[in-house]
């Protein structure tokens, strides 16, 4: 398992990022500031504003923009993570710092589904769980922040198990429907339990993902009540565009799409969130590993497709697999602003685009180039080996 990082906060570094051309904030009432320079000291965003403005003075890492966009760093709301930058699910090594190099910062379990042998007895799934928190809390592949230890109820858990769970920290429930609860009053039962005790919840929309798995249609997905409808548009089997407009009408909770699921559906559901004016919900995932294996650039993917195909403005589209994400999931980063983890990612029109500019490309369809990744003030990538080659780059001058 190469590239793995013990975690980090950059305590004792002040990092100065200048010459930003574009400033994308994360936030979907203001999607572009008004600024080109952005301070991180202790891996927390401390200024952002006009260079002169701002305090640059003893910076331990400078950062020349040269004019690319700077966005928070992406989260990707849909992983299943299993062992390092291992899983067996395709036996790939090295796919987390792979996706690192499609923009991805931030990864959050729906559950670590796809470990051999997973334990199903309430014992085995509450260990799991705390091990599977314990090690990606310690241990960083290339520096992604991977929030891991995302049990799968199981019938006979009981509120204790929550209470001891969310004791030993963790804070996650995996797909509710992966196991063996599947109907909506008691899966309902346990997501009470696990929010009263502070643990956030997703559920598995739609047909069977593998062998052995369920339908979960609307009926079960409401009355579970989860914190995200995950993959709203399938994963990759999508519920009927009734049921689907039932989920965005009938619920408030966060409309998660993802790449590893129906086109169509997924783009149906965000033309339906945005007639009813609750593009705040729209959150993105990859549903990555999967069997269609694992796919680096899936998040800037979605975002390309969302905004040219789905006629969202570009600043928008980048707003759901960033602060969107934050804010339903609780985060301390995708949005750039004051007291923000100091994630980024540096983008530019990718060369030869038809777009003029970074917006433009993407509006186009085409994929940005990535030429940095920054994660807790400290840089974890340059020029990116996955995406197209980015026109203009950033460079280290300090």
């Amino acid at each position: 398992m190469a590239h793995e990082e013990a975690a980090k906060s950059g305590a004792g570094m002040k990092l100065v990022i200048r010459n930003i051309g574009l400033l994308l904030s994360g936030d979907l009432q203001r999607p572009i500031l008004d600024a080109d320079t952005v301070v991180v000291k202790d891996g927390k965003i401390v200024a952002v504003g006009r260079e002169k403005e701002v305090d640059t003075e003893n910076a331990t890492r400078v950062i020349d923009a040269n004019g690319t966009t700077l966005a928070p760093g992406l989260i990707d709301s849909h992983v299943h993570p299993v062992a390092g930058d291992w899983t067996p699910r395709q036996n790939q090594i090295g796919w987390i710092d792979s996706c690192l190099h499609g923009g991805v910062t931030t990864m959050i379990s729906a559950g670590e589904v796809h470990m051999p042998g997973r334990p199903k007895d309430v014992v085995g799934v509450k260990a799991m769980a705390i091990t599977a928190q314990r090690a990606f809390a310690a241990l960083r592949p290339s520096g992604v922040k991977v929030l891991a230890g995302a049990p799968v109820i199981e019938h006979g858990m009981v509120e204790e198990d929550f209470r001891s769970l969310a004791e030993a920290g963790v804070r996650l429930l995996g797909e509710v429907g992966l196991g063996s609860v599947k109907d909506g009053p008691t899966a309902r039962q346990m997501v009470a339990w696990a929010r009263k005790h502070g643990m956030q919840s997703t559920i598995h929309t739609g047909g069977p993902s593998i062998p052995g798995s369920s339908l979960i249609d609307k009926d079960v997905v409401l009355a579970a009540d989860a914190d995200v409808i995950g993959h709203i548009n399938g994963g990759h089997t999508a519920l009927p565009d009734a049921q689907i407009r039932a989920l965005c009408e009938e619920s408030s909770r966060a409309l998660e799409i993802v790449h590893n699921g129906n086109e169509r559906a997924a783009l149906f559901t965000l033309r339906t969130a945005k007639e009813l004016r609750q593009l705040h919900r729209v959150i993105l995932g990859t549903d990555a590993p999967a069997g269609s294996g694992v796919q680096p650039l899936g998040i800037i993917r979605v975002i390309a497709a969302l905004s040219s195909v789905g006629e969202i403005p570009a600043e928008v589209a980048f707003c759901f697999a960033t602060g969107n994400t934050a804010r339903m999931r609780n985060l301390d980063c995708g949005l750039i602003e004051v007291g923000r983890a100091g994630d980024f990612v540096f983008m530019d029109g990718a060369q030869h685009s038809a777009g003029k500019t970074l917006l433009e490309s993407v509006r186009l369809g085409d994929l940005p180039g990535i030429g940095m990744t920054v994660i807790d003030g400290e840089v974890r990538s340059e020029r990116s080996r996955n995406t197209p080659p980015a026109t203009r780059v950033p460079k280290i001058v300090k």
